[in-house]
């Protein structure tokens, strides 16, 4: 047993890392050697692993998913799959192997795909999430306190947006990495319902390739959605690519909720809050606590130590109206 984790402890967590296509935890990992340990690997690059995960905790580079799904020691397999279109396969196919899944946005393209993740789950005894942290972060964390605390009474309105700044790299077709609104949009989908508590009931999505600089290309560049929620409530999301370099941070978010006794807003992506109840402006949040990181609550979990904030519905919830929502269009 490793000296890193005190002798009475769990053993730490085996994680394999499979596919490069998207937020993959490995740099998460070199810093959690008391709970999780890398153990193999597939359709990933060893050279960007960091440094303290290479050569130290035994990873095999395995051929292929099935070779990695094949070793014993494999407990949690990271999902970041080449082709998004097929994660939700790989997801079902780990968890009939008898796995815990963390997986990259959109775990899923449909509706069926979703629900058969969720039956995979339930049958082969594994657990599954999504790398569904947005809400659990500062400010959305204390922005969702206040909510939860009544402050602003009955919310009534959400405006989100999600811009994140065109590249080259940006895949033109949407089975590569889940398109605008299922990898982006989902984002702000979060917002609504994970940080300002609100159930959506119905959704509705427009969007364009205006701006897309390869002729031809299937990328989207910007989209609207408007949406219900069970409150009787309305919200809308702004997703694009149009983040400019000056902006000043990559993924530029802004997260207005609106009540029927207050506001609570965050802009620039979390760099200003806000908060008003109704003659007093609080000014900014309190943002000091630190947020909950998402892979630690489920890596105890697995380990049968405390719960995790959502509810497998309730996570998977913005992903399924992503879904509906692209069937609009």
């Amino acid at each position: 047993m490793s000296t890193e984790h005190a002798s009475d402890g769990p053993e730490p967590v085996g994680v394999a890392l499979y596919g490069a296509n998207g937020h993959q935890i490995h740099a998460l990992l070199a810093t959690r050697r008391a709970t999780a340990r890398l153990v193999a690997v597939a359709e990933f690059p060893p050279e960007r692993l960091p440094p303290g995960l290479r050569g130290r905790d035994g990873a095999r580079a395995c051929r292929d998913l099935d070779e990695l799904l094949a070793d014993p020691r494999v407990e949690l397999v990271s999902l970041c799959s080449p082709r998004r279109r097929d994660q939700a396969r790989d997801a079902i196919r780990a968890l009939r192997a008898g796995k815990h899944v963390y997986a990259e946005k959109p775990c899923a393209f449909s509706e069926p795909e979703l629900d058969a993740i969720l039956a995979a789950a339930r049958e082969g005894g594994g657990m599954f999430r999504e790398m569904a942290g947005t809400a659990f972060a500062q400010p959305y964390l204390e922005m969702r306190r206040v909510v939860r605390s009544g402050a602003l009474g009955r919310v009534i309105q959400v405006v989100a947006e999600k811009s994140y700044p065109w590249h080259d790299g940006r895949p033109q077709d949407e089975d590569i990495d889940g398109g605008l609104v299922r990898q982006c949009a989902i984002h702000a989908l979060r917002f609504v319902e994970h940080v300002a508590g609100e159930r959506i009931t119905s959704a509705s999505a427009i969007e364009t390739r205006a701006g897309n600089p390869v002729p031809g290309g299937g990328s989207r560049v910007a989209a609207c959605l408007m949406l219900g929620l069970a409150s009787g409530g309305v919200a809308s999301i702004a997703a694009n690519y149009l983040n400019p370099e000056g902006a000043g941070v990559w993924g530029y978010e802004t997260l207005r909720i609106l009540g029927d006794q207050g506001m609570v807003e965050s802009a620039q992506g979390g760099a200003r809050t806000r908060l008003v109840v109704g003659g007093r402006d609080f000014g900014p949040l309190d943002v000091t606590r630190p947020g909950i990181e998402y892979l630690d609550a489920f890596i105890a979990r697995i380990r049968g130590r405390g719960d995790l904030p959502l509810t497998s519905e309730e996570e998977l919830s913005p992903t399924r109206w992503a879904i509906r929502a692209k069937q609009t269009l």
